[in-house]
């Protein structure tokens, strides 16, 4: 199987592609409706909450499945539910009742549809490619997002302007429906299993355990997860109110965020590239705890931009987009290759559950960041807060050695 992977993972990418840049598309027009319509963080931290709170709470649980189930059958049930979703949704803003609700409903479906899905493609990946390929199917894997994350803003902005969000929505649901295509064309072993497992609920409790265990066995890896943890913290409210910051402390429009939003792509885009392009030698620990401080001087320098430095604000987004290109990329590599395959799963959606659920509490105080300490505040504070961490995680000597193969050790 690993032999032909480049082709294999040709044909996936080509599916992703198609699903993650409609994706892309109709999150941002959705984000232009709700912060022109409503012109509040509160709304804005609302949807954000609704699509990540279902896939949070399920991450506990959806990992166990995943290891369990065939991991393509799991990834094409997960891309039906989201495009069946999508698609009664849009016939309901058709039938012109145009509802808020009707799009935190949405969110928190396709939650549920990415619960499972985002997990079995990157536990699936180990067992794809080879070991020493893994940054370069990351940076790879990035840099789709960054053409998508470039794309999409344009894209949703175009089509918001020249139709109505229920024939946006569309979009959403085909490029589900393309991915599911590309997935049935292709073969995605399953990890060897050692034992045949009950359906108990005590044996899925026991599983879970067994993948908290596998995460946290080197201590290197709990200092790596909890860092990335207290990242995800601080930059959750600042995904939030970056639309905010671009209308109403730079007095943008429409075209502007579409810009910044192009900028993070095109950040990310050159990240992806450089590590799926090019294979360097080097300590992915110690990139990621570099990405750490990059991302957070480039946030805290937007914070103490005046209201003129619309430009800079836009490259220092472009650097924030390198820099976590470069630390999805490196971060997800070392956990594949330090976790056992069979239980990637039940890793990688419980890191995902673990991560956000503290910064959903967070979220619910964006509101209150946004209106009483002002969002180029919020910016530096938090960012400041990022580049702390990346500096203390230098200090980690545990961590280190995550990024040194263990025939240099």
């Amino acid at each position: 199987m690993k032999n032909n992977w480049k082709k294999t993972f040709a044909i996936i990418w080509t599916g992703q592609l198609f699903s993650i840049l409609s994706s892309s598309m109709v999150g941002f027009a959705l984000i232009i409706w709700m912060s022109i319509e409503t012109e509040s963080a509160e709304v804005l931290a609302f949807a954000a909450i609704a699509g990540l709170l279902p896939q949070s709470i399920l991450g506990f649980f959806a990992g166990v499945f995943i290891d369990r189930w065939d991991r393509k059958k799991t990834m094409i049930f997960a891309d039906l539910f989201i495009a069946v979703c999508t698609g009664i949704i849009s016939i309901l803003f058709y039938l012109g009742s145009e509802e808020l609700w009707y799009i935190y409903v949405l969110l928190a479906l396709r939650s549920v549809g990415t619960a499972f899905h985002m997990p079995a493609m990157q536990a699936s990946v180990p067992l794809l490619a080879p070991e020493s390929e893994l940054v370069r199917v990351a940076g790879v894997n990035q840099a789709i997002m960054s053409v998508s994350t470039i794309a999409g803003p344009a894209l949703g902005a175009l089509f918001i302007g020249m139709m109505d969000i229920s024939y946006v929505l569309l979009f959403d649901a085909a490029g589900a429906l393309i991915a599911v295509t590309s997935l049935l064309l292709v073969k995605i072993p399953n990890p060897e299993k050692a034992e045949r497992v009950s359906n108990g609920i005590k044996q899925v409790f026991r599983e879970m355990k067994d993948g908290f265990v596998e995460a946290t066995k080197e201590k290197g890896l709990r200092m790596l997860f909890l860092f990335s943890i207290l990242v995800t913290f601080c930059i959750m409210p600042i995904a939030v109110i970056f639309p905010l910051m671009t209308l109403k402390h730079f007095g943008g429009n429409e075209f502007q965020m579409s810009i910044v939003e192009a900028a993070w792509g095109v950040g990310m885009l050159i990240g992806g590239a450089l590590l799926g392009l090019i294979k360097l030698e080097y300590n992915k620990a110690l990139a990621v705890n570099a990405t750490y401080i990059l991302l957070g001087l480039a946030l805290a320098f937007s914070g103490i931009l005046p209201k003129e430095g619309y430009v800079l604000f836009v490259i220092l987004t472009a650097l924030e987009g390198i820099s976590f290109s470069v630390y999805n990329a490196c971060f997800t590599a070392i956990v594949q290759e330090k976790i056992n395959p069979a239980k990637l799963g039940r890793v990688f959606s419980m890191f995902f559950s673990v991560a956000v659920l503290p910064s959903i509490l967070g979220l619910l105080f964006t509101g209150f960041l946004a209106d009483y300490l002002g969002l180029a505040l919020t910016f530096l504070i938090l960012g400041s807060a990022i580049t702390l961490i990346g500096i203390v995680s230098f200090l980690i000597p545990e961590i280190k050695r995550l990024g040194v193969k263990s025939s240099e050790l």
